[in-house]
């Protein structure tokens, strides 16, 4: 079974206003809301992919219900963890300049971090799961390093899609498969990682230590799959970019879709490339068969 744990989910609410005036009654020309969260972004492209999986994390709330019930819609089984206060709500204004405002999410008691880390601790080896996301700031710190620890020594392939100390933190405890871009690569040995060469380097240094697999996604530049043995680049499909958000959280669910049918690294990273790709030409998460059409542009050089 495939697991996707969101610790701080929220319901995106997005609205446009043509011409927003700030301190006056302004009136949307369009909304929409669905469940955000970058894990539950992963169990909702792994659903449209065909690959049963289960959403775990922390929802509270009329707002958290309505995430639970929007994934039930989409036959999208969960787990998670209530908490007494309610599940924020980020507000994304989008207008002549695009404003977001994120809620702080609820308060996590030591009672429900328990629940979920007596989750975890269900698993069974060869499961997969998958931390995505930001900490809510009522948790521990290091909580991401603790569930990889408790889930590696039980032989769960952990994925982790996090960023900075919270991710360095973490590649000591060998997760499965980390999915730094380019940028964040950079941020976390404190350098510009201004190419190929770069990127190498220093994907080499986080599977020196510990990472089993590392992907680097360079836009249009394709991306990378760093491992202990050899070193591959995809190429990035072509195509009108229209949507950035979640294309990372598909990368990630089009790699373990592929991965957990097949058992091939280098199908699974070219199904991630392609998922990635698909989300970012879509206005939504990718559809399979956005996928599928992509697919055939993506092709994976050994390059060292």
């Amino acid at each position: 079974m495939i697991y996707t744990c969101t610790l701080n989910p929220s319901v995106d609410y997005i609205v446009h206003v043509t011409d927003f005036k700030e301190g006056e009654l302004n009136r949307t020309t369009s909304e929409v809301k669905f469940p955000g969260g970058k894990g539950i972004n992963v169990s909702r492209v792994l659903k449209r992919l065909g690959v049963e999986n289960k959403a775990l994390g922390f929802i509270g709330g009329f707002t958290g219900t309505y995430i639970e019930d929007y994934l039930k819609t989409e036959e999208i089984k969960t787990a998670f963890t209530r908490v007494n206060e309610d599940t924020r709500i980020n507000v994304k204004l989008k207008t002549k300049a695009e404003t977001e405002v994120n809620g702080q999410g609820p308060t996590i008691s030591e009672e429900a971090l328990q629940q979920l880390l007596q989750q975890i601790s269900q698993m069974k080896e060869h499961d997969v799961l998958v931390l995505a996301g930001s900490i809510p700031k009522t948790l521990p710190k290091d909580i991401y390093e603790t569930i990889t620890q408790q889930a590696t020594a039980k032989g769960v392939k952990v994925v982790v899609d996090a960023s900075g100390k919270t991710l360095l933190d973490v590649v000591k405890h060998n997760p499965f498969f980390i999915k730094p871009n380019h940028h964040e690569l950079g941020e976390l040995f404190n350098v510009e990682v201004s190419g190929v060469e770069d990127a190498i380097q220093y994907g080499q240094k986080l599977v020196e230590m510990g990472a089993k697999n590392v992907g680097v996604s360079m836009a249009g530049d394709g991306a990378l799959l760093i491992t202990k043995d050899a070193v591959y680049r995809a190429t990035a499909p072509k195509g009108n970019v229209k949507n950035s958000v979640g294309a990372g959280d598909s990368l990630v669910a089009g790699f373990l879709a592929a991965y957990t049918k097949e058992n091939d690294l280098l199908e699974a990273f070219r199904t991630g490339v392609a998922s990635g790709s698909a989300t970012a030409f879509s206005l939504e998460l990718c559809e399979k068969s956005c996928v599928e059409e992509l697919l055939e542009q993506v092709s994976i050089t050994k390059i060292k």
